[in-house]
């Protein structure tokens, strides 16, 4: 499970309350964090949280606790939780204790690191700004992302994070120099399972780790996943001196652990039951994905929201650590504007002139005017009608649909789902669309030959289908 050096201290389970267990040492105290194990063949694994006394601690298991009783004796491994670390990793998956979960051989002659790790100095941290691109023409037009940030997907329950985090992986992944890693926290079993076979048949693997807390598993190990995975993007940014992908599947499934955990500890909960030192435990995992002179980590993380709150504590304490954040919207994806972002809720740091350049930013800023004086037309055109609207308001409106419809997209990993082949668009091209849009040079076209396109230029295709669809169904009437 990790490496072979063992302490001679060991202690005795004088309690069990779930997943807690209190153990009595008798020689010396094991310091915080420290792993004790357990069991038969040490199958079961504890974490040290607090000491009790001079004698006591109590502990939180990261394994699941059947078959352990009171009396039976533990052992001090005299280290704290480690995961393994090197080039042998890569294109491997791996559980919260570094063991092979992929059904391939275990590793060997591979170094162990700790997972608790400080994040790096400030003199160490680079401040270079650079977008990330995605291929996803509402996200590197609106809220593009930075190399080295972090950006959040928030969203209630089905309204697409998943895919577009897998969507973005299949981007990304491909034209990524660097490595990927991919942190299921509180991951369904079955959504691991499927995006370990397409990065597999997408040939990606190589340069990617996989590393999952599954949601059927201790609140210990899913509140430790997060931080085994970072430790390995470290690795690959300080040793390895490459840029990192860090991509993490959810964030509020880490700070649910943590509130478990809590709560498991006998710790007064805070407002709607969250621990009450969720920003600090949330801190101690975000301030490590930093820039150094030596790489980059750039981590995108799913964030679900409680019930579609955004004032809910997990999703206000997340939103202040990132650099992007795309808010995902239930009423857009109810409407079939597929990815669901909501361009007037989502934001990015990187969207200023120094940074994307001053043609791009006006450009961003026509989009959000024109779309939220869409919006604020929409109730006039719902009680009385288009035909009340002024000419130039017919104008704003006719662009808005054109551009909500433009900034729709087919994806690669929806293929199978919709039929519809998926498309990469770069920046340039995407930013190309929307000015000629804005320039009214499509008012002529119908809004549906813009809907789930590429390049802008695939709309007079599509137009000429729909055409020849038209004529078509005439000519058999």
């Amino acid at each position: 499970m990790t490496s072979a050096i063992r302490s001679n201290n060991t202690g005795r389970v004088i309690s069990i309350r779930g997943s807690v267990v209190d153990i009595l040492f008798e020689e010396y105290l094991p310091p915080i964090r420290s792993l004790l194990q357990t069991g038969a063949d040490n199958q079961i694994s504890i974490e040290v949280f607090s000491q009790l006394d001079t004698q006591r601690v109590r502990g939180i298991a990261l394994t699941p606790t059947q078959g352990l009783a009171r009396g039976m004796l533990v052992e001090d491994t005299g280290k704290p939780l480690q995961v393994p670390v090197g080039k042998e990793i890569l294109s491997r998956m791996f559980d919260v204790f570094g063991n092979t979960i992929d059904k391939k051989t275990a590793l060997t002659d591979v170094e162990w690191r700790s997972v608790h790790n400080e994040p790096p100095a400030l003199e160490r941290r680079s401040t270079k700004t650079q977008v990330f691109e995605t291929g996803i023409k509402v996200i590197d037009v609106l809220m593009p992302l930075e190399r080295g940030g972090k950006a959040g997907l928030f969203g209630g329950a089905g309204v697409g994070k998943t895919v577009l985090l897998t969507e973005m992986i299949h981007n990304m992944v491909g034209q990524h120099a660097g490595v990927s890693i991919f942190c299921g926290i509180g991951e369904r079993c079955r959504e691991g399972e499927e995006l370990y076979r397409e990065m597999r048949d997408a040939g990606v693997l190589d340069n990617m780790v996989m590393m999952f807390g599954q949601m059927n598993e201790p609140p210990g190990a899913r509140f430790r996943v997060g931080h085994a995975a970072l430790t390995m993007a470290e690795y690959f940014r300080d040793d390895e001196q490459r840029d990192v992908l860090l991509l993490m599947d959810n964030i509020f499934r880490f700070i649910q652990a943590g509130m478990e955990v809590s709560g498991l500890m006998g710790k007064m909960p805070a407002r709607l039951g969250y621990q009450p030192t969720m920003g600090t435990e949330l801190s101690q995992l975000e301030e490590r994905i930093a820039n150094t002179g030596s790489g980059a980590i750039t981590s995108i993380q799913a964030v679900y929201v409680p019930a579609d709150d955004f004032t809910d504590p997990a999703a206000v304490h997340t939103f202040s650590h990132l650099s992007a954040s795309i808010v995902l919207s239930r009423k857009r994806a109810s409407e079939g504007l597929y990815p669901a972002i909501d361009p007037l809720q989502s934001s990015s740091k990187m969207a200023t002139p120094s940074v994307i350049g001053r043609r791009h930013y006006d450009l961003a800023q026509d989009i959000r005017r024109t779309l939220a004086q869409y919006g604020e037309l929409k109730d006039i055109i719902a009680m009385l009608g288009m035909e009340q609207l002024s000419q130039e308001d017919h104008k704003v409106v006719g662009r808005a649909r054109r551009l909500e419809r433009f900034l729709t997209q087919p994806f690669f990993t929806t293929e199978q789902f919709t039929g519809m082949s998926g498309k990469l668009v770069s920046l340039e091209d995407a930013l190309d669309g929307c000015e000629r849009i804005l320039n009214d040079e499509f008012e002529d076209y119908p809004e549906s030959a813009l809907y789930m396109i590429g390049r802008i230029d695939e709309a007079h295709k599509k137009l000429a289908v729909e055409e020849d669809k038209n004529a078509t169904s005439v000519h058999d009437a």
